[in-house]
């Protein structure tokens, strides 16, 4: 693995959306630096635990080698070669360009390095046994583009199919889910009914039931700033990540409204022919 650029790594970790899950619970400022973990995420799994990723030696990962965490992002490995639980979004990852995850690493290892290992994942048998993750991991990583895109698709969609599907691993929560935790890529980010059993998470493809009204402006103005087209503000999980998409260049939030308005439009992922769920 080449040598990573930090400058270019800040870049990855804002579209990848790291602190959302890794810093602590409700950090604001620069305390979303801290990557020191305890988001719990209750499933119906059981309840997974965002693990410490800051630079801290012993409790989080500045022992590692830009090796070792490339393993983890690209194939969801520990540096002991255990299988990581795919609430860590290595399915997104596993297509990440090789030098945006050294750059990404180089960029982790300026931030601060913080005390502390957080508590262990909480689930219930059989998922509490990592062997089958192998077999998980063969039914769902995948090295091709979720979107097929023409030869002569702009670039920028390009740009974008790249961010969304890849870094930015927006189809983890906004596409739903088969019983096995996969996700139904028929229904690519169509929306869904919410991981912790409660609510839903919004269809964002072009469908009448989703972004068919809004401007690729609209979606880029959006990430940027919160406010929808109705002047209404972000909410919910969406606030952190909306932050983390504040902090790209505008050239990034334009690729993924691009992406967003090109592809296939879908009705909300959590209703049946007869209604919803």
């Amino acid at each position: 693995m080449a040598s990573g650029d930090a400058g270019r790594g800040e870049r990855i970790f804002w579209a990848g959306g790291c602190t959302s899950c890794h810093a602590r619970p409700k950090a604001e400022g620069d305390a979303r630096l801290e990557l020191a973990g305890g988001l719990q995420l209750k499933t119906p799994f059981g309840t997974f635990t965002a693990p410490n990723i800051s630079s801290h030696p012993e409790d989080g990962i500045g022992s590692w080698s830009v090796d070792d965490f490339a393993n983890a992002m690209l194939r969801g490995v520990s540096p002991e070669g255990r299988h990581y639980y795919p609430s860590f979004p290595y399915t997104s990852y596993t297509r990440m360009e090789p030098q945006d995850v050294a750059d990404l690493f180089a960029f982790m290892k300026t931030l601060p390095a913080v005390e502390g290992k957080t508590d262990g994942h909480e689930l219930s048998f059989p998922y509490n046994l990592r062997r089958g993750i192998g077999l998980w991991k063969l039914a769902y990583m995948r090295q091709e583009p979720i979107i097929s895109l023409p030869d002569n698709a702009p670039e920028a969609v390009r740009r974008g199919r790249y961010l969304v599907e890849v870094p930015g691993h927006c189809g983890e929560c906004h596409t739903p889910r088969l019983f096995t935790g996969g996700p139904r890529l028929d229904q690519w980010l169509a929306g869904g009914r919410a991981l912790e059993g409660e609510g839903t998470v919004p269809n964002i493809t072009p469908h009448e039931d989703g972004l068919a009204d809004w401007s690729e402006t609209d979606i880029a103005y959006y990430l940027e700033s919160g406010f929808t087209p109705d002047f209404d503000s972000v909410g919910g999980a969406m606030v952190a990540v909306q932050q983390n998409m504040a902090q790209l260049p505008d050239e990034d939030r334009q690729a993924i409204a691009a992406y967003l308005k090109a592809v296939p439009a879908r009705a909300n992922g959590y209703k049946r022919a007869n209604g919803e769920q």
